[in-house]
């Protein structure tokens, strides 16, 4: 027998062993990072429409007129990318600050967003925090649902939440086909200031 061969019970067998393990280990992490969407949360000031947020990567801008209560306003759109899911923060410039105009652009953030997935909202009540101190109360819905795009059908969940103020409303979303883990969406819903 070679003396360098190694046998059930020589050091060298309890070395291959625990190298194995080791490789194997290395192995399995690598393929779940593989597998893992990169979040790389930067903080985004808006100080245009008065808020700051992080987003998971850099996001892009995105403009476009809407009717709401036959009132022509404006909405802003920044978004990102991770993994599947997109993460989004509207703001519709208001005409005034007046409580029925802002629950009106509320009200058409978030019929509007569950109406993508054939799905009727049910909001539930939450805190929004002001940069400067405090909270003021906001609405959030979570959604499942069908989105046709044609000839395609692709079941969609919606996390968003919703708030007005001044002149402006804003809506936090995010959409995907398998939902981000947890820490990451309290990660994009706690960064969320208005100023």
């Amino acid at each position: 027998m070679n003396r360098f061969s190694a046998t059930a019970s020589s050091p060298y067998s309890a070395l291959r062993r625990v190298l194995f393990r080791a490789t194997a280990l290395l192995s399995t992490a690598a393929v779940l990072l593989a597998c893992t969407p990169a979040y790389d949360w930067r903080t985004i000031q808006n100080n245009d429409d008065a808020y700051e947020v992080t987003f998971p990567a850099k996001p892009r801008s995105d403009a476009r007129d809407v009717e709401i209560a036959g009132k022509a306003m404006h909405m802003k759109m920044q978004t990102a990318e991770a993994g599947d899911a997109v993460f989004a923060v509207g703001t519709i410039d208001l005409p005034n600050g007046e409580p029925a105009t802002q629950q009106a652009a509320l009200d058409f953030l978030q019929h509007g967003l569950a109406r993508n997935l054939n799905a009727a909202p049910a909001a539930h009540p939450v805190e929004i925090e002001v940069a400067a101190g405090g909270r003021l109360p906001g609405s959030e819905i979570a959604v499942n649902g069908t989105r046709e795009d044609g000839q395609s059908r692709e079941t969609r969940q919606i996390r968003a939440r919703f708030i007005a103020k001044g002149t402006h409303a804003y809506q936090l979303a995010i959409v995907s086909t398998n939902a981000p883990p947890a820490e990451q969406v309290d990660q994009f819903f706690s960064s969320f200031k208005l100023y």
